[in-house]
């Protein structure tokens, strides 16, 4: 292993494993680690707070920088609150947007069907919330006794554990999609250097798409196909001048089927 793996690894298991993307960077805890080991401040981790940032100037030998503000106070840590999501689950339509959202796989549920989310499992990240479409979801305090270093770090590599996992399965499905997507194409690439370099964490491999032969277009198709496309305009029209989660889930089938019967 060289040092700037080494060292990219000792950052990352500083820093708390929300997978949040406060920091500016959407794929969470490691990419931020590697930016930092490339010279990117350190104080921008909003969950860590102070702490970490101090942490992180204590092992790369920088001074001390103010952390980034948080919204929630500050608890006798010096972190900020910690929060949890919690689903109105009586407003759920079964959407299973929140659930792709998930960093650590803590949303369950079908499609159509309510959802719930294991709040001992959630990191308080928020990404389940923008995609939600009937806005269901809550923020509230986590009333959890604050975990001591050792508990800490058990929860940290745990949550790393369940990010990894969740790249490996999102890998597996990017080939043969049928959910939504919620979130930008993590790069896989990146936590498959490092699983490989890392027994404690699950191996991630990258999924090789087969070339799909070129699809024939028939008369009949090509009727289909302009079918299906002036519903998706008309959807689209609906939902500029209002907002309704039922035509948006319609929405979101058709420009499925568009895909599927251009062969994409």
């Amino acid at each position: 292993m060289n040092s700037q793996i080494a060292l990219i690894q000792n950052i990352d298991a500083l820093l708390p494993q929300t997978q949040c993307g406060l920091c500016g960077h959407r794929d969470g805890c490691l990419p931020y680690a590697k930016s930092i080991a490339e010279g990117e401040e350190a104080n921008k981790c909003v969950p860590g707070g102070q702490p970490v940032a101090d942490a992180l100037a204590a092992l790369l030998k920088r001074p001390q920088l103010l952390a980034e503000e948080s919204v929630w106070p500050i608890q006798s840590d010096g972190r900020p609150q910690r929060m949890k999501a919690i689903i109105r689950e009586d407003e759920c339509i079964g959407c299973t947007k929140c659930i792709s959202a998930c960093p650590v796989d803590a949303i369950i549920g079908s499609g159509k069907l309510m959802h719930s989310i294991l709040t001992d499992l959630c990191t308080g990240c928020e990404l389940c919330i923008p995609p939600c479409p009937v806005d269901c979801i809550d923020l509230i305090e986590d009333d959890h006794v604050i975990p001591n270093e050792t508990l800490r770090i058990r929860e940290q590599n745990d949550l790393r554990n369940r990010y990894y996992s969740h790249i490996q399965r999102e890998e597996q499905r990017r080939i043969n999609r049928k959910g939504p997507v919620v979130r930008a194409n993590i790069d896989t690439a990146l936590f498959a250097q490092f699983s490989a370099q890392d027994d404690r964490v699950p191996d991630i491999l990258i999924a090789q798409i087969e070339a799909k032969p070129a699809v024939q277009l028939n008369a009949q198709s090509t009727i289909e196909l302009a079918k299906i496309r002036t519903q998706i305009k008309k959807l689209e029209k609906q939902l500029s001048v209002r907002d309704d989660a039922k035509k948006r889930l319609l929405l979101d089938e058709l420009n499925q089927q568009l895909n599927a019967c251009q062969g994409i």
